[in-house]
């Protein structure tokens, strides 16, 4: 049984009923931690728009839910807070700190993992509409940091805390194709660029108050709600060039950024999960490399 002092210990994850988020919150309740997390799916089998393009519209189910991964982590014996929050309301926002905080009084890390997945992630710049631009800067940058600054003076007044930013290499690199032929748009790319920004700028301003604040670039990540959606097909010159992994990857690095001393060093910077996870053998071989085919999916 959990000792009361390990139940002091608080993760927030947002994002987490599938992919990145779901599995990084249950690592994290592997590793001890209640777990707080959101989503905007409640129960299975809710319908939301995620085409990734202004040409489609795709409302079809996806696998994952709050309700779903609260069981899976009170089978870990771990206490869950599922709170529905959507990075367009931005009063959602506020009210997911406001609740966990009521809730449990702390939080000693968060994990910054939600990301905005509809129209204007994979469409061609002239084809971009503005107010495509704004939405996904809106998500991306502006809603991760809103919580933040929710959350970030409470870590400060306890003198600990993690956060940790999932970024991407889309932010610092350029597509290996146009947005229509297998690469990526310019305002998913350039919002993960301005939110890499965040970690750095933190750890010159909080330097010695005790809270550690970390870009984390997950990898080439197959996903489930790239499996359903066929985005293999649409991704596939950056599926050609990049090193595909599975969700467990960016999870397990996340966990050792929360709890390994040695991350102290990272503070501030990016970490690159494959390489990390494979430098640190924080999971087995078979563990790490994900495969695909034309029937499945992978993401940035």
């Amino acid at each position: 049984m959990a000792s009361a002092l390990d139940r002091e210990r608080v993760a927030l994850v947002t994002g987490a009923s599938r992919g990145i988020g779901r599995a990084s919150a249950l690592a994290l309740a592997d590793a001890g931690f209640d777990i707080a997390f959101t989503a905007r799916t409640v129960r299975e089998g809710e319908r939301f728009e995620h085409s990734p393009t202004i040409h489609a519209s795709d409302t079809a189910p996806l696998p994952g839910s709050l309700e779903t991964t609260a069981r899976e982590i009170r089978e870990r014996g771990r206490r869950a807070l599922p709170l529905r929050m959507d990075l367009l309301d931005r009063p959602s926002v506020i009210a997911t700190a406001e609740s966990v905080l009521a809730e449990w009084s702390r939080v000693d890390v968060l994990v910054n993992n939600a990301v905005y997945t509809g129209p204007g992630n994979l469409d061609l710049f002239l084809d971009l509409p503005l107010d495509g631009v704004e939405r996904i800067f809106a998500t991306n940058v502006l809603s991760q940091v809103l919580l933040t600054q929710q959350i970030l003076p409470h870590m400060l007044e306890r003198g600990s805390g993690v956060i940790i930013n999932l970024v991407s290499a889309a932010g610092a690199h350029d597509p290996p194709a146009p947005a229509d032929a297998g690469g990526w748009g310019f305002a998913y790319g350039a919002s993960k660029a301005a939110f890499e920004r965040l970690a750095g700028v933190l750890e010159v301003e909080l330097r010695g108050r005790g809270v550690r604040v970390h870009s984390l670039e997950p990898g080439f990540v197959i996903t489930e709600t790239m499996q359903a959606t066929g985005l293999v097909d649409q991704l596939a010159a950056a599926m050609a060039q990049l090193d595909a992994v599975t969700p467990a990857v960016p999870a397990a690095v996340a966990v050792w950024l929360a709890t390994a001393p040695e991350a102290a060093e990272w503070d501030g910077k990016t970490v690159s999960a494959p390489s990390l996870c494979r430098k640190r053998q924080l999971l087995p071989p078979a563990e790490i490399s994900a495969t695909f085919s034309g029937e499945s999916g992978s993401s940035l």
